[in-house]
């Protein structure tokens, strides 16, 4: 008998809102104006082992001939193999308040066709700004951390991604970006996730400790201090600082994240459902085979051969479960019993997307 098992993980994670510990301003908040700045650039790496571009890569070919004119050969493009070559994109991002000087990891990604990046060295890279200003010059050995092995049948062993690689401290930064972040009459803090409450809870939290109207929330994603507000003594920066570590307890929003892919669903366990009910049907298919002796004809010659033949039998079941779900009813409540009738992850997203269109789940819903 051979039976064909499927089975379906569904990872429910319920947070309790109620039982969650106070979280910093810094988390939730950030000074307005400080953020990372996105960097690209186009770069050489070289001294791979027969893994790089193929011939006829022609970006590829015009960049090594202009590279080596500057160093003083000259070289036709098509007089070029460049199989120890890879075309690639140097990408990164500048931290705020990085000085000239500093050292800052960048990524390195193949756009040919090379097929493994391991040993190669990415040759002198500028990368740029969205002004086309240079802020780093990348260069250095590229770290993949895997490997890919094949053989001349096809077989092939791949471990992590091997055309895209690191190099940590690979890129000195040549200019710096100013941040005059402390320069007018406000200092502005803008929310991670705006929420109206929740600015207004922050707003609080910085009165009750510098006094009242130290800060008050502009609208639901920035809330304001005046720079008269800050105490003697405290510059800017250890204000900001300060004001950073005060603990505030957040409003978390209703919201069920569900991942269709994995089977995974994430929710706030302050969700409640209105009373409804629930009819959940399983259907369950299981094949058996049984071996069956065939004999040969009478007179059917020497040719003729007893044989074990397999017959299938297909049994169907069918059944039913209903569950009520009184008023008040949590969404961790609600997994329980779901879970304890077995309901499948494409059963728990379809239940779930029932319950919000009958108005019965308050909360929203992101299918990702």
């Amino acid at each position: 008998m051979r039976r064909a098992v499927l089975s379906t993980v569904v990872s429910l994670i319920v947070m309790q809102a109620s039982a969650h510990a106070a979280s910093r301003v810094g988390d939730l908040a950030r000074v307005m104006g400080v953020r990372e700045n996105p960097l690209i650039g186009y770069g050489l790496v070289v001294g791979l082992d027969g893994t790089g571009d193929r011939a006829g890569s022609g970006f590829t070919e015009h960049s090594m001939s202009s590279l080596l004119e500057e160093l003083g050969i000259t070289l036709s493009p098509t007089e070029l193999k460049l199989r120890n070559v890879a075309a690639v994109l140097v990408t990164s991002d500048l931290p705020p308040f990085a000085r000239t000087g500093s050292r800052i990891d960048v990524t390195v990604s193949s756009i040919g066709s090379a097929k493994d990046l391991r040993g190669g060295v990415l040759v002198q890279t500028p990368l740029r700004g969205a002004d086309g200003q240079v802020y780093i010059v990348a260069q250095g050995p590229v770290s993949v951390g895997g490997f890919q092995v094949g053989a001349a049948g096809g077989t092939r062993v791949q471990k992590n991604h091997v055309t895209v690689g690191r190099i940590p401290n690979g890129g000195i930064v040549e200019r710096e970006v100013p941040f005059p972040v402390f320069s007018g009459d406000f200092i502005d803090l803008a929310l991670d996730r705006p929420d109206f409450s929740t600015a207004a809870t922050i707003a609080a939290a910085i009165d009750s400790a510098y006094g009242p109207g130290t800060a008050y929330a502009r609208d639901g994603g920035t809330i304001m201090i005046p720079m008269t507000k800050i105490p003697a003594g405290l510059g800017p920066v250890a204000f900001a600082a300060a004001v950073a570590d005060l603990r505030v307890n957040p409003v978390r929003p209703a919201r069920v994240v569900i991942n269709e892919r994995t089977g995974t669903i994430v929710a706030g366990g302050d969700v409640h459902i209105a009373p409804v009910a629930i009819a959940h049907g399983g259907l369950t298919i299981r094949v058996t085979e049984s071996p069956v002796i065939s004999q040969p004809p009478p007179l059917a010659g020497d040719a003729a051969r007893t044989l074990v033949v397999p017959e299938s039998q297909i049994a169907v079941t069918e059944g039913g479960s209903v569950i009520a779900v009184p008023a008040s009813t949590t969404l961790s409540e609600l997994a329980q019993a779901l879970n304890a009738i077995g309901v499948s992850s494409g059963d728990v997203i379809a239940i779930f997307q029932a319950l919000k269109e009958v108005g019965a789940l308050d909360a929203e819903l992101v299918i990702l």
